[in-house]
């Protein structure tokens, strides 16, 4: 594999979005906080930097600066909005509170130089910034403006610095791709991050890591842990020991399909039917994380029992393996002071007394690299592209306790609503979609009866990673199809209603 690139993250709610740019132009990226020293830059090979944007201004007294050294680094270095800032400042130009703030779409009024080489007509720039940059420092070239900002964009190619006010990195940039593509140009990086490539290097390094021992992997039934299994088999063949757990939380014939789907690729698959056991481990519980953890112990038992069990019928087992994400990684992480929306079920390390050690070979990957993977291993598309689902499954789409009779209404209600945005074509234009079944009941009219049933919400929301979401625009009439053939084949409910939240503030899950 080639080097890095390396992105500074500065708080943008588009940090991520720039690593995942840079991979789509087949480039490995990383991201490291600003508080990262020149020597922890230098273990991942760098490249080139990218400095990201950040809500603070560079004028305040504590704001998170440069690190110190990175730019004598002498690497390629693009800085975006507040990181072009930090290099205007730091390197001896002037920045400003801006007279008029610009949020939002801009139009460059002109705009030349390195980065815009072979780009043509009009160019729509999305801005988020207060501060602007009034004189660059010496050496740097004004290479854009809008109408209200003189200073769009400025480089200095003799340094191998460019600098961007707007964001490249968002779909409201049009032609932003081909700026980052410009700047990947200039590092002279190997453009070699490809899916198959991918593949390889996790395969070398698993077996690397492996040696001559033995893995276990949880499959959950997403397309993580499914494809995990998968390239693990292809790395170890049956020194993988694949274990699917069926909690009764799982959406309606998962277990089948997943099931026959990774034998039918040669994965060794035990099935453990362990639904009475996180039935009662659920009997009464109602706070949503109070579930997320009787799940998770309960897991941890099932799974260590049938652990113990290969081990004695087929011999030791050295590691365990986890589908961790890059996303996983980086909001488990969090930061000084930052809040814990949620538990991740598998990022921390593991519990004391399980012995083995860990492995988690998509640790750098994001959502698309991974389905990106699953197609290459030939995994089936009905789950490489199916939604995210949450670790603790259906329990944390039901308001209330769980239920045998709650989770088959839910389960039922579910379906319908998936097999209804395939079939209406809705389904891959949507990040993930999922029902609720509130604990409330309302009155309602079929036939010439009066009833008092379930209510479901329905919830769907278009994104990139999952870390920030907007509610999907379904059209009317595929909403009025769902409901109606929810309330027509779930008897249960006579009430549907779709949540129009987006994230933030809301979550995705409702619990």
């Amino acid at each position: 594999m080639g080097r890095t690139l390396v992105v500074v993250d500065y708080g943008s709610q588009y940090t991520r979005l720039i690593a995942r740019r840079l991979r789509e132009l087949d480039v490995f990226s990383v991201i490291v906080p600003p508080t990262v020293t020149v020597a922890d830059v230098r273990a991942h090979d760098p490249a080139g930097l990218v400095l990201s944007g950040g809500p603070q201004s560079v004028t305040d007294a504590h704001a998170p600066g440069l690190p110190d050294g990175l730019l004598d680094l002498g690497l390629p270095t693009l800085a975006i909005c507040y990181g072009m800032q930090l290099v205007a400042r730091d390197l001896g130009g002037e920045v400003r509170p801006s007279s008029v703030r610009e949020y939002g779409k801009a139009d460059l009024t002109r705009y030349d130089g390195a980065l815009f080489e072979g780009v043509q007509g009009p160019f729509t720039a999305w801005m988020s910034h207060g501060d602007s940059v009034v004189r660059p420092p010496d050496g740097f070239t004004v290479t854009a403006a809008t109408q209200d900002t003189e200073v769009a964009a400025m480089e200095d190619p003799e340094r191998g610095l460019y600098a961007l006010q707007f964001h490249p990195e968002v779909r409201h940039t049009p032609k932003g791709l081909a700026l980052l593509e410009r700047f990947v140009e200039r590092t002279g990086v190997a453009r070699d991050w490809t899916p198959r490539a991918i593949v390889d290097g996790a395969v070398d390094d698993v077996r690397r890591q492996v040696g001559d021992g033995r893995v276990l992997l949880g499959i959950s039934g997403g397309v993580d842990s499914s494809t995990l299994g998968v390239l693990l088999h292809e790395a170890l063949g049956d020194r993988l020991e694949a274990v699917f757990v069926d909690t009764g939380l799982l959406r309606l014939g998962e277990v089948d399909e997943v099931a026959h789907a990774l034998r039918g690729l040669g994965v060794p698959l035990t099935v453990v039917d362990a639904r009475a056991r996180f039935l009662e481990a659920l009997a009464g519980v109602t706070d949503p994380e109070a579930k997320r953890k009787a799940i998770g112990a309960t897991f941890i038992d099932v799974f260590e029992a049938e652990a113990n069990r290969l081990e004695a019928e087929r011999g030791p087992i050295d590691f365990l393996a986890q589908g961790t994400l890059y996303p996983d990684v980086i909001e488990s992480a969090g930061g000084e002071g930052a809040a814990t929306i949620k538990s991740h079920h598998n990022v921390g390390g593991l519990p004391e007394r399980l012995h083995f050690r860990l492995i988690e070979p998509f640790r750098t990957l994001f959502k698309d690299e991974v389905r990106e993977v699953a197609t290459t291993l030939g995994l089936p598309k009905a789950i490489r592209d199916r939604h995210p689902f949450p670790g603790p499954g259906l329990a944390i789409r039901i308001l209330g306790e769980v239920t045998d009779a709650r989770l088959d209404v839910l389960r039922r209600v579910d379906d319908v609503f998936v097999r209804t945005l395939r079939e209406t074509g809705q389904y891959d234009e949507i990040w993930q979609a999922l029902a609720v079944l509130t604990p409330l009941q309302s009155v309602g009219v079929m036939g010439d009866d009066r009833t008092y049933l379930h209510t479901v919400a329905l919830r769907a929301v278009t994104s990139v990673d999952g870390m920030t979401a907007d509610w999907a625009r379904i059209p009317h009439e595929v909403l009025a199809e769902i409901s109606s053939r929810i309330v027509g084949q779930v008897p249960e409910v006579n009430r549907v209603v779709y949540d129009v939240t987006s994230k933030p503030p809301g979550t995705i899950e409702w619990e």
